[in-house]
């Protein structure tokens, strides 16, 4: 009953899918292998007959492409009206999907999936406004073809010589609740062709011969079955979880083989690699872990060598952890949907197959609807040991009976204790708690064949010292056997479980470890940026997790891979390490000790696999090299790898686009300047070059007023010419640093009457009132840049206030600052723009003569006020205009100016 109990975690993981996905909409695609075989016909179809039955139906987009029997589907049924868009001189009709978002009809179809839209809609893609729509509940109906499938598009191109730009990602294609085959034969397809129902007569000769020739259609055929029979599959599956089914659905075959330490596995495990391939099935490769406490210390190895074998021969490699094999085996065959299991011939003797049973025999009697293949496996031939090995066996000898002897000791510990209890008075039942107690203690810290010798010779010895007549193994009260029974029981019993959950708590502890590692290792390397810092954290961990040396080897688009990280461990010294870890970056596959491929390297090489390519390669050497290709150490390896390549490429990204952002800033900088230089250095010298052409065609008169007019327009735009090139140069060194301000003490006053001098012909007629407190100290600034600032906010002024406006100034002290206003009672700042307007290049044009800037004054402005230590700013003024805040840092030092 309990293996036909449902997964809690997978009805719950079900329940919270269903959540998610009640208040989407659902998905239906008409799916065909090419155009014309009437996907877009059976979807008006099948449209006519839901609005038939009373639902909402609405027509989003669709393309008849001139077809009349396309067209007289359409009537009758409600259509949101296309967006018309142009571009490049032609009218695009587009799908409106804000129409259709209001509208929020039932089922909406949107025609061609894959379609992009035109330059001006929401998205680039069909399929995003389709998403758009899901996610507001809307069920969508729409058409793709096979050759639009994302992952498809390579092998399309191979197929047809066509490479198809609008494509679909494969997500899409597999979250369709439904799918909807459209097919029919190549032949009937290429006679529609013919008479003209795809293409007009002159485009389906054409086609015909390029992409419709048979041979294409029907290997796009034979890609758009098997990607409809893949979607049911998994429609299959989602079938099952949601019924909670334990029984497979023979839908499709799915192989799996059991991995044992026996050496005659290699013959199974070919064995359904054959048969897989015959079936043309997947196939997994599955071993069960059980108590540690009883194994053979070269299962480990031999299991993994199998695994090694079965994973190079294409299966699925997978370790699951339980007590009774069969049961285990057959639990997650059913969650697997797997129709099939082979596993190999028992070799046990026949007493022992019907005494104790072999997991064969189980897995025949509980496989119930799973086809059970027994295999009969051959052995391999043995390898011989290594010459250094031969030395330890007696060693390993000795090692193995220690723990006998243990036990012997504790059993005549236990004896003395029941002695005590007999001499003291005390019942019998104390004695063989005493030899219970004894049998618990080694099961806990010996394991379960020392536990069994226990219970067994603490029998005998309860029988032989404390059991009338005592001294002899014979009873005088045949009642003492049911006892004798009892306690040999209780005693297996309790070696049995203790041993059981000692080798439980030892793998719970390796497992917790091993979270713990990635753990950790996934929380440092998240912490941290920079290769260096993540390389050298990243190697620490791993050393310190696997206890070992570790190497780490980088490669940066198809550059040979160099040493970063373990220059002086014994991995970065060896020879063969460079060219392994390059053969691993080139294969993207594990080598080096152990392997198959450069097993002479001096450690075991696991690539940096990240999300786009390969970046580099993991060495890693501990002291049982066999170790590392168990399993589960080298899926932990994996791990190690995955997470830092995929931190490696976070990094590397992070770099590209911090690059990319910099440059576009360059960019974008750079267009200003070209935009701002070619049209304020054209305007002043087209004036100039037109002045000068006027003087040079004048007439040799006394028209001196004419001369002077135009001398005088050459001086104003070359005087323009001149301040336009100092803003650009002095805006590039207080960028780059080079303009040091020159400080010195200055007058206020008198920097502020040189800047009015300097702009008087820009401010005329406005009026310039100036209101500086009496008293004020001296400033310590550099007198020429502050002077610049003015300068530029009279001017500043000047373009963007009407002639009759009035400019005011005003400077006084607040606290520790100087502060000084220019303000103006002219149209004012655009709202929003206070701060913009001190960005470089930024021009608002609220006046005709503002377009003439170039969007370099203010910017100075800022850079000097940050230079001094202070600081400017913008706002609109209650009563109209604008006003400019400059706050200046006054220093105790100032000197004091004495007035007579």
């Amino acid at each position: 009953m309990t293996a036909e109990r449902p997964n809690p975690d997978a009805l719950l993981a079900r329940v919270q899918a269903e959540e998610a996905h009640a208040e989407r909409g659902r998905l239906m695609i008409f799916f065909g292998y090419a155009a014309g075989v009437g996907k877009t016909y059976s979807m008006l179809a099948t449209a006519r007959r839901a609005a038939a039955a009373g639902r909402d139906v609405v027509v989003g987009y669709v393309e008849p492409h001139g077809r009349a029997e396309t067209e007289a589907l359409l009537v009758g049924l409600e259509a949101i009206p296309v967006r018309n868009i142009e571009y490049q001189g032609v009218v695009l009709s587009e799908f409106d999907v804000d129409a259709a978002l209001a509208r929020k009809p039932s089922v909406l179809l949107v025609d061609e999936l894959a379609h992009s839209n035109a330059a001006g809609c929401r998205h680039v893609k069909r399929w995003q406004d389709v998403e758009e729509l899901l996610e507001a509940g809307i069920d969508v109906w729409s058409t793709l073809n096979v050759q639009h499938i994302e992952s498809l598009n390579d092998v399309v191109g191979q197929i047809t010589g066509v490479v198809v730009r609008e494509t679909v990602p494969d997500r899409i294609f597999a979250s369709a609740d439904n799918l909807e085959l459209v097919d029919i034969a190549p032949e009937e397809l290429v006679e529609r062709l013919q008479a003209g129902k795809v293409y007009i007569p002159a485009q389906a000769q054409q086609a015909i011969v390029g992409f419709f020739k048979r041979a294409n259609l029907a290997a796009l055929r034979e890609l758009s079955l098997r990607h409809v029979a893949q979607h049911v599959h998994s429609d299959v599956e989602s079938a099952r979880r949601q019924q909670s089914v334990v029984k497979p659905w023979a839908t499709t075959d799915r192989l799996l083989v059991c991995i044992g330490p026996s050496p005659t596995t290699s013959r199974v495990i070919r064995t359904a690699k054959r048969m897989a391939v015959a079936l043309d099935a997947p196939w997994l490769a599955v071993a069960v872990e059980r108590d540690t406490a009883t194994s053979n210390a070269g299962n480990p190895d031999r299991i993994a060598a199998h695994f090694r074998l079965a994973e190079r021969l294409g299966a699925e490699t997978v370790t699951l952890a339980g007590h009774q094999i069969a049961a285990t085996i057959l639990d997650y065959a059913r969650s697997r949907n797997v129709t099939k299991i082979c596993i190999g011939k028992s070799h046990e003797p026949r007493w022992k197959r019907l005494l104790f049973g072999t997991v064969v025999d189980e897995l025949l009697e509980q496989s119930g609807l799973i086809d059970i293949y027994v295999i009969q496996g051959e052995e391999e031939p043995a390898r011989a040991p290594a010459p250094e090995h031969q030395s330890a066996a007696p060693q390993g000898a000795r090692t193995a009976w220690r723990p006998y002897i243990a036990t012997a000791l504790v059993l005549a510990i236990c004896s003395a204790i029941a002695q005590l209890f007999s001499r003291w008075g005390l019942a019998e039942a104390n004695q063989v708690m005493v030899f219970l107690a004894g049998v618990a203690w080694v099961a806990y810290r010996f394991g379960r064949g020392p536990a069994i010798a226990a219970s067994v010779a603490g029998v005998l010895l309860f029988d032989f010292l404390f059991v009338a007549p005592t001294w002899t193994f014979a009873v005088a009260d045949t009642e003492y056997l049911v006892t004798f029974a009892v306690m040999l029981g209780i005693g297996l019993a309790i070696s049995t479980i203790t041993a059981r959950l000692k080798s439980q708590l030892a793998r719970g502890a390796v497992r917790e470890r091993r979270i713990c590692s990635m753990y950790e290792f996934g929380r440092k390397l998240s912490a941290l940026s920079g290769e260096v810092f993540l390389l050298s954290a990243a190697g620490k961990q791993i050393a310190e997790a696997m206890y070992g040396e570790v190497a780490i080897y980088r490669t940066r688009r198809g550059e040979p891979v160099t040493l970063v990280f373990g220059e002086t461990t014994s991995i970065g010294r060896h020879p063969v390490s460079g060219p392994a870890a390059q053969w691993v970056v080139d294969h993207d596959r594990i080598a080096g000790a152990g392997t198959d491929t450069l097993p002479n390297a001096a450690a075991l090489f696991v690539p940096l696999s990240a999300s786009q390519s390969t970046v580099g390669a993991l060495g890693v050497r501990v002291a049982e090299m066999e170790t590392l290709l168990q399993p589960d150490q080298r899926r932990l390896l994996e791990a190690f790898a995955g997470q830092l390549a995929l931190a490696l490429e976070r990094d590397e990204m992070a770099l590209e686009a911090a690059e990319a952002r910099i440059q576009a800033e360059s960019e974008q900088v750079r267009s200003s300047l070209l935009s701002s230089v070619s049209h304020d250095l054209k305007t002043p010298l087209a004036s100039i070059a037109g002045a000068s052409s006027s003087l040079l065609r004048l007439p040799n008169t006394d028209d001196a007023e004419t001369r002077r007019q135009l001398t005088e327009s050459i001086f104003d735009e070359a005087t323009r010419l001149n301040r336009l090139l100092e803003n650009i140069l002095q805006m590039s060194r207080l960028d780059s640093g080079t303009a040091r301000p020159n400080l010195q003490w200055h007058v206020l006053e008198e920097i502020v009457g040189s800047a009015l001098r300097r702009t008087r012909m820009e401010l005329e007629p406005r009026t310039v009132t100036v209101r500086l407190d009496e008293g004020l100290p001296l400033v310590f600034v550099d007198g020429l840049l502050l002077e610049q600032l003015f300068v530029n906010l009279l001017e500043n002024g000047a373009r963007y206030t009407p002639a009759q406006a009035e400019i005011t100034i005003t400077a006084h002290v607040d606290v520790k600052w100087l502060l000084l206003s220019l303000a103006d009672d002219g149209p004012g700042l655009v709202p929003g723009t206070e701060q913009r307007i001190f960005e470089k290049f930024y021009r608002a044009s609220p006046t005709a003569d503002a377009g003439r800037g170039s969007g370099l004054g203010l910017a100075i402005c800022r850079a000097i006020a940050e230079r001094h230590g202070g600081t400017i700013t913008a706002a609109n003024r209650a009563q109209g205009g604008a006003e400019f805040l400059l706050r200046l840092p006054l220093r105790a030092d100032s000197p004091k100016v004495s007035v007579e």
